[in-house]
């Protein structure tokens, strides 16, 4: 993948830091992609009935046979295999700006670091170079969830917080989780 050629290939002392921190980053953040994974798992996260994303008020919410899941969410971006490629939520205009603040807090992060080439809106990659950019992603933006929406021959990356578990006779509790 070309995005990280650049740190791989520098020399001056103040790229070496650049290249240094995406080593650290890229296994942090997909330890917490697997952590938030099988912590979430607990209440059910992947195996929901259907998913619902309500861009004005922010929220995802999965439905189960006896009970439903709510949290505030952020919508990182999206990979489109057909096409190979991945567009962040920012540049993306059926988003709404107020869904995109984690993926603007990752441009932001990428071009303050020196990192350009994270921060393309658009971009040609394969599936494991979106892969790579969402584990980036989650740890520069200490996310507490994540949810690969499934779809077609496209995929949304969405960032969740606490989960509202709601059960059909009515009884409420939250599910938050803390990794890093």
């Amino acid at each position: 993948m070309g995005l990280f050629k650049r740190a791989e290939e520098t020399e001056s002392a103040g790229q070496t830091v650049e290249q240094d921190d995406l080593r650290v980053l890229l296994p942090q953040g997909e330890d917490m992609i697997e952590q938030l994974g099988r912590a979430h798992m607990s209440w059910g996260l992947g195996s929901a009935d259907r998913w619902d994303l309500d861009q004005t008020t922010g929220t995802i919410t999965w439905t189960f046979p006896d009970k439903t899941a709510t949290a505030p969410a952020q919508i990182l971006g999206s990979f489109s295999r057909g096409s190979g490629s991945w567009l962040w939520a920012w540049a993306n205009q059926s988003i709404l700006p107020d869904m995109s603040r984690d993926a603007r807090l990752f441009r932001d992060w990428a071009e303050a670091n020196g990192h350009p080439a994270l921060a393309q809106p658009r971009m040609e990659v394969d599936e494991t170079a979106a892969s790579t950019l969402v584990a980036l992603a989650v740890r520069v933006t200490e996310a507490t969830g994540y949810y690969r929406g499934p779809g077609g021959n496209s995929a949304v990356i969405i960032t969740f917080g606490p989960v509202t578990l709601t059960a059909t006779d009515g009884s409420v509790s939250t599910f938050n989780v803390s990794v890093g």
